[in-house]
């Protein structure tokens, strides 16, 4: 198998990044934006696709549309009222949204225009109430500098947010509503060529220059980051949505780049090959065929009233197992179409026989449809009334591949760096005028102010937190970056403690804590500030910190004082604490006359296990230095 090299492809990138501004209340109501798991409302819609002012249906709003599924919203009268629910008309623009969009785009050198026409942008897969997303285009243009090179702006829009997705349960999906309506900026760049290391940066700098303005959320979800990916010879734009982790980015541009590229080699091969569409113009129901069939997967989809259908592709054996880069197949590109349908996945005679489905299963199969070895077959448990839908997408989409290569798809980014088929990419019926709001107007004054408000640059932030907090430049940086700065600036005015200890707790103890798996959600400002409360007035020592934080963390408390009495954390007393180190030294008398002074570091660890965070390391190690000298 050959390998894949990214820099023989030309590889083109764009990025659009959802930032999620620091308001009051969302963009067209006066809701409060609160993160909540308490719903005390509940009710069901069913959302179709509409024809747009072109009178045309959008490509991605009929495909959604085509899964049938009912929604079921779910929603807090703390975070979302009447307009959330689609049943009272939007109220007007909120000013601080307004003027922190007019700011960002101010920062980029974008051109703002004088007015600003609220759009509707169809979505219909439930995560808009009302079946279509509102937005509005404030700026075009404009540029930011990363390492001496500029990165264009294409257009900066504002707009609301999506609810917040709860999960799917058979045919209905659930959403809660309090993140419906919260205001963001949406910002795209236009493509540019670099290495994909080099994306991660650029993603980077134009965040960077969002924080900047302190007028944007932070933390998980406040910001999103799209890319567009496209490869020399391939023709189309994919865009890939919800890499929420910058180190996803280079990841997701490789693999999506080597997709590319091996569906154009699966095109190519199947050109070579005597196929149409016209001699598969339905799957055959195969059920009775398999009644006998050991496999589990076809037994459980039998009971469940489901029928086993087969789709022959004349001549085309071993297409679907074909492989040009390791992971890039076509029957993999297949199976992603088939579970878009909430369908479990589909089985291709490449990896006939397998789960369960015998040699002898396959050959009453061919026998029964006349499949020869030089024919290929999908195998697939379908509800009845969804059969012809699904059959009809997954012939078209090959179709698709074999003439035009690369699908024009919006895909999903998986955590380890992949993408997966999402829906099909939406066309210019996705968008038409809002009839609800009237045309916005940008005041002079507004862009005056505007400009007047254009924030520091990042350099400049680090070095005034650098100087206001004695810290080193890596934790100045880190600190910045963090969801965390807010509440750094706010423990450091109001608490004594040493501010480089508390930046140091806020990224790299939490973060090594996430890493171990644990939950940093869990761990509320309110407590993270309490533990440096309790650490100012002595109630706890620099090391329990950790322990707490872990506890907490990991769901076992959500209270520093529930952590503290769960994991026996309190400070021991000048006496006992001298007694329990003059025992420790005493029972390691061999260890201190033969290493002496240097027998500290062995010891320190030995006690600071037995004391858990109850005492101060700086305390511990001069009682410890005490002790072994007067041992010596």
């Amino acid at each position: 198998m050959p390998e894949f090299s990214i820099n023989d492809v030309g590889v083109k990138v764009g990025l659009e990044i959802h930032q999620q501004l620091a308001t009051n209340k969302k963009l067209f109501c006066n809701c409060t934006p609160i993160e909540t798991e308490e719903y005390s409302i509940k009710f069901q819609r069913k959302l179709r696709a509409a024809k747009s002012e072109l009178g045309e249906y959008d490509p991605a709003a009929l495909f959604e549309k085509s899964k049938s599924k009912s929604i079921m919203y779910f929603a807090n009268p703390e975070s979302s009222c009447l307009v959330e629910q689609d049943e009272e008309p939007p109220h007007e623009l909120d000013v601080d949204a307004k003027r922190i969009s007019l700011i960002i785009a101010s920062a980029l050198k974008s051109k703002i225009f004088s007015e600003v026409y609220p759009m509707r942008k169809t979505v219909v897969d439930g995560s808009n109430t009302t079946g279509f997303q509102r937005t509005m285009l404030i700026s075009q243009g404009g540029y930011f500098e990363v390492e001496g090179k500029e990165i264009g702006i294409q257009s900066i829009c504002l707009e609301e947010d999506a609810a917040k997705i709860l999960g799917d349960e058979g045919s209905v999906r659930k959403f809660g509503l309090e993140r419906l309506g919260v205001p963001l900026v949406e910002i795209a760049t236009e493509p540019f060529e670099v290495n994909p290391q080099h994306v991660k940066k650029i993603a980077l700098s134009l965040g960077r220059i969002l924080r900047s303005t302190k007028k944007v959320k932070r933390g998980l979800g406040s910001i999103r980051q799209d890319v567009n990916v496209s490869i020399k010879d391939g023709g189309v734009v994919i865009e890939v949505k919800g890499v929420q982790q910058l180190e996803q980015l280079e990841k997701v541009v490789e693999y999506e780049a080597k997709r590319q590229h091996g569906l154009l080699k699966i095109s190519k091969k199947l050109q070579e090959i005597e196929w149409s569409p016209k001699d598969n113009e339905n799957g055959s129901v195969t059920t009775e065929q398999f009644k006998k069939c050991k496999s589990k997967i076809i037994q459980n989809a039998i009971k469940k009233n489901q029928e086993i259908v087969t789709i022959v592709f004349k001549n085309m054996g071993g297409m679907f197992g074909y492989s040009p880069y390791e992971g890039i197949r076509l029957g993999k590109e297949v199976a992603e179409l088939v579970r878009f349908f909430g369908l479990g996945g589909v089985f291709h005679s490449d990896e006939m026989p397998n789960y369960g489905i015998e040699e002898r299963d396959i050959e009453n199969l061919k026998e029964f449809l006349k499949i020869t070895d030089n024919d290929a077959f999908l195998i697939l448990a379908v509800p009845f009334e969804m059969m012809d839908i699904i059959v009809d997408q997954i012939i078209l989409r090959i179709d698709h591949i074999k003439n035009n290569g690369i699908p024009i798809d919006t895909r999903l980014a998986t955590q380890d760096g992949e993408t997966k088929f999402l829906r099909p990419r939406p066309g210019a019926a996705r968008m038409y005028p809002e009839t609800d709001i009237p045309p916005i107007i940008i005041s002079k004054n507004e862009l005056e102010q505007a400009q007047e408000n254009i924030p520091k640059l990042w350099d400049e932030s680090i070095k005034e937190i650098q100087s206001k907090y004695e810290i080193n430049l890596q934790l100045a940086e880190q600190i910045f970056d963090s969801k965390y700065i807010e509440l750094f600036e706010n423990i450091i005015k109001k608490i004594n403690v040493n501010p480089t200890f508390v930046a140091s707790i806020l990224c790299s103890t939490i973060t090594n804590l996430e890493r171990s798996g644990l939950n940093s959600t869990l761990l509320k400002n309110t407590e993270i500030r309490k533990t440096f409360e309790f650490l100012e007035k002595e109630k706890i020592a620099k090391e329990s910190i950790e322990i707490i934080f872990e506890n907490i963390m990991a769901g076992k408390s959500s209270t520093v004082e529930e952590a503290m009495k769960m994991a026996s954390i309190e400070t021991v007393n000048d006496i006992d604490l001298e007694k329990i180190i003059q025992d420790i030294v005493d029972k390691n008398e061999q260890l201190v006359k033969n290493q002496k002074e240097r027998s500290i570091g062995p010891l320190m660890g030995i006690v600071m296990k037995e004391l858990r965070g109850k005492a101060s390391g700086e305390i511990v190690n001069k009682l410890l230095l005490k002790n072994i000298q007067k041992k010596l």
